[in-house]
């Protein structure tokens, strides 16, 4: 067949999950919006204790607080639109919004891959470099630095997606996943460059996935070598707990896609269904599931929640005693 090189396709149609029975359209867009208040409301109950709380005021919190940022936007960038699928069955976007998305959707994975990485780091000079941590690593230092990572990323992003608008789509507009990206938009393409434009895109995901994943993975092998090393129980003890919740939210985040990419390797294929099924799961979940690892997990913020707790329980009972 022969292609032109003119885009025909004015607009995108999402089908979500394939084969979902109309009768389940309403408990599914409940459940996506339960998801979507549980990722805008913890992750910004987050934020607003790390700015409030000075104690807080920490390299580390800094890029806590990026990470939960980068969690609310993704809610943002694809949930109203899933939600409305099921709720309204509103399940046109334009080819415009639909590009857009992607743009955002692989942009913030990016990001969340080097805040992982500053994490990591983090941990890794302070274990093994204690005296020279609070030189490198300062409040100022790692705003710049993730701010960075924000800019260089939208830039890098933006052309994969220029160039996936290369190609010209002419013939299918039917998109089968919960939100716009570049596999699923590229495999509706027509042109004969769409070979080139996946292997293009295919390159950078490998980077942005595999380059800060063995970085992470040697800082916490070496965090753990540290940690053998030490002789008192209790400092080990001490250092093991300061990395439990970034280690949770690493693999919350890397387990699942290392899952599927090894899975393709080795010739598993999953269903459709169950495919989209994984990538929402792996996508969303840590997003909803990170706050209260913040919390709970990590001993600063779970102390000045306690804190600030009884305070208001002491406050509360004497005015009750006052009455």
């Amino acid at each position: 067949m022969k292609y032109t090189n003119i885009t025909t396709i004015k607009e995108f149609i999402i089908i979500g999950f394939p084969g979902l029975p109309p009768e389940y359209y309403g408990p599914v867009s409940v459940l996506l919006l339960l998801v979507f208040l549980a990722i805008v409301i913890g992750n910004g109950f987050t934020i607003a204790v790390i700015i409030f709380e000075r104690t807080l005021h920490k390299p580390i919190y800094v890029i806590f607080s990026n990470l939960a940022m980068t969690d609310i936007c993704f809610g943002v960038v694809t949930l109203p639109k899933i939600i409305a699928r099921y709720w309204w069955n509103d399940m046109i976007t334009s080819f415009g919004a639909c590009f857009t998305q992607m743009y955002f959707v692989h942009s913030l994975g990016a990001i969340q891959s080097l805040n992982l990485l500053m994490m990591a780091l983090d941990r890794f000079v302070a274990i093994w470099f204690p005296f020279k941590y609070p030189v490198l690593f300062t409040n100022k230092a790692v705003a710049i630095a993730c701010t960075m990572c924000w800019v260089l990323t939208f830039i890098r992003l933006l052309g994969i997606v220029l160039h996936a608008l290369t190609l010209p789509y002419c013939d299918q507009n039917i998109i089968m996943q919960c939100y716009c990206d570049h596999i699923s938009i590229t495999r509706l393409g027509c042109g004969d460059g769409l070979a080139y434009v996946n292997s293009v895109a295919l390159a950078n995901a490998m980077v942005t996935l595999l380059v800060p994943l063995t970085l992470i993975i040697l800082s916490y092998f070496s965090v753990i070598i540290a940690v053998l090393r030490m002789s008192q129980t209790e400092r080990r003890h001490k250092v093991l707990s300061t990395c439990a919740p970034q280690l949770f939210i690493t693999c919350l985040y890397y387990v699942p896609r290392c899952f599927v990419y090894l899975a393709n390797v080795l010739g598993f294929n999953f269903s459709l269904v169950i495919r989209i099924i994984i990538t929402m799961m792996y996508s969303l979940i840590p997003a909803a599931v990170n706050p209260m690892i913040y919390c709970f997990k990590t001993k600063e913020i779970k102390n000045v929640l306690m804190r600030r707790f009884k305070k208001r329980k002491v406050s509360t009972g004497l005015k009750t005693d006052c009455k």
